[in-house]
């Protein structure tokens, strides 16, 4: 058992721990339930409980949330349309978003998925010096998809 004062106890029965706790006007919280003796620490559990609310609220204002932008394409898409969505790809990479790149068959065209692949391999050509391959191209029922993700430095 751990003091209120961060000294050492040493082990001592349940019922002595809370009779310390209770005189120190504190409570008694089991903070390694798993140890062999488990080991518990008097302490103020409605301010440890606020300090750990606290430090995960840190936490997650500090996380980065990773946003997707998709890029659709057709395989029959004109070379203009092309570059026009490759440029717009690569100020996303740029920003730091990861891009998901779709080529959508219609009709007969899933006949020939080696014409979206080209496709998709071009334009993770063209965007190679500011992306890489995250997700491979794969088919998702109409549609070829790869992922990419921007390059770190």
């Amino acid at each position: 058992m751990v003091g209120a004062d961060n000294e050492n106890h040493g082990v001592v029965s349940i019922q002595e721990a809370q009779a310390l706790a209770r005189e120190a006007g504190l409570d008694l919280v089991e903070v390694a339930p798993n140890a062999k003796p488990p080991v518990c620490r008097i302490m103020d559990y409605g301010k440890f409980a606020y300090e750990k609310t606290r430090k995960e609220r840190e936490a997650r204002k500090n996380q980065k949330k990773v946003e997707i932008k998709t890029l659709k394409l057709k395989p029959k898409i004109a070379e203009f349309h092309r570059d026009i969505r490759v440029r717009n790809a690569r100020k996303w990479l740029e920003s730091g978003k990861k891009v998901r790149v779709a080529v959508r068959f219609s009709g007969r065209e899933i006949q020939y998925p080696e014409i979206g692949r080209e496709l998709i391999e071009g334009v993770a050509q063209d965007l190679e010096d500011v992306s890489i391959i995250e997700q491979k191209p794969n088919m998702e029922g109409w549609s070829m998809v790869m992922m990419l993700s921007p390059k770190t430095e």
